[in-house]
């Protein structure tokens, strides 16, 4: 439990809850009443508040338009039947927040401002969260370099943020994939694990190009050989071969540890699967598929919860997968959904209680 969080609080005369539909709301588009802000300034956290969600006023000089000293997280919080709300995992969100924070040369967030701002805010926007199927609330925090200097350091003053936005399901129909070959999102010693923005500035090239040719996203494969598999644009991946499960092991940097990735290792492990973190090449992934052992594709990610991939690309050779017949990825998502809604027991104390 975070320590106590002494903080301003300005609330909107009129909700604009009224006039919004929570029911297959876009991601990322529509926000909440409030924002939480706090900033660190000589070496201290301050001007800690709750005020009603607004533009920002900067100087055009911010540090982090210009070097790009930004990380954030993605949280979700689920509504029970009971209308009880629930953040799933936010601790470990807490715990890679600053992880980042240490690569990007930033400072460290205290656990009081993370995580009783974030259950504050919550509380505050709790009629926001939508009570219906594949519906949640997803919660960004976020911070980033304010100084007023064009010079390449690490800022002395920083802002942190979150912000709440209603959301539907991410990808509502499986997905096209393909397997990247020229582009490269993330080496070793490099900031691959880390969720900064400049991540997925670098990733969008390769991504348009994947769209324009049909696809929804894109397999990363290493900097170097361009044969090991990584991860999906916005999600880790798994692959059902034969009768285990195999994902991208992390000990390289450059993979973003998942929260959900950890948490589907956990729930597959419950279901009797055998699970290796191991290198995957892609010539070994079709071997698989050619010996009729590649069985499922699926990715998971906070985003994306679990998400069935119906096709892989790879060079011209293209793998096909019945979605339909992808009991692995639907019984790991009707387990995960269950815990995320309170219908089932939180036997790992995944659930943070607003």
């Amino acid at each position: 439990m975070a320590a106590a969080l002494d903080v301003k609080i300005e609330k909107v005369q009129h909700s604009r809850l009224a006039n919004t539909t929570l029911e297959n709301i876009p991601f990322g588009r529509v926000f909440t009443d409030h924002m939480f802000e706090a900033d660190y300034i000589d070496g201290v956290w301050t001007n800690v508040v709750i005020r009603p969600y607004q533009a920002l006023q900067f100087d055009p000089s911010l540090a982090a338009l210009h070097y790009g000293q930004s990380i954030f997280e993605g949280v979700k919080a689920y509504k029970s039947n009971a209308g009880e709300v629930h953040i799933f995992r936010p601790q470990d969100n807490f715990r890679r927040f600053n992880i980042s924070a240490a690569r990007m040369c930033m400072p460290e967030v205290p656990e009081a401002i993370f995580m009783e701002g974030m259950r504050l805010l919550i509380d505050m926007d709790r009629d926001w969260v939508p009570a219906m199927a594949d519906h949640s609330l997803y919660i960004r925090p976020f911070m980033f370099a304010t100084d007023p200097v064009i010079g390449v350091k690490p800022s002395d003053n920083y802002k942190f943020m979150i912000l709440l936005s209603p959301t539907g399901p991410y990808y509502s129909t499986p997905m096209k994939i393909y397997v990247e070959e020229t582009y490269t999102r993330a080496a070793p010693g490099g900031v691959g694990f880390a969720k900064n923005a400049g991540n997925y500035a670098a990733s969008m090239l390769a991504t348009q190009k994947a769209k324009e040719a049909g696809y929804d996203q894109v397999l990363w494969t290493d900097a170097f050989e361009h044969k090991y598999l990584q991860e999906v644009g916005t999600m880790n991946v798994f692959f059902v071969v034969g009768n285990k499960i195999v994902t991208p092991e992390l000990t390289e940097g450059t993979i973003l540890e998942g929260v959900t990735r950890d948490s589907a290792i956990t729930v597959l492990k419950e279901m009797g699967m055998e699970v290796q973190e191991t290198k995957i090449t892609i010539d070994e992934l079709i071997a698989s598929q050619k010996q009729g052992l590649l069985h499922e594709v699926f990715g998971t990610g906070t985003a994306a919860t679990i998400s069935k991939i119906k096709e892989l690309r790879y060079k011209d050779y293209s793998m096909h997968f019945d979605t339909d017949k992808a009991g692995v990825a639907k019984e790991l998502k009707d387990r995960l959904t269950a815990i995320r809604y309170a219908t089932a027991p939180d036997t790992h104390h995944w659930l943070f209680k607003v």
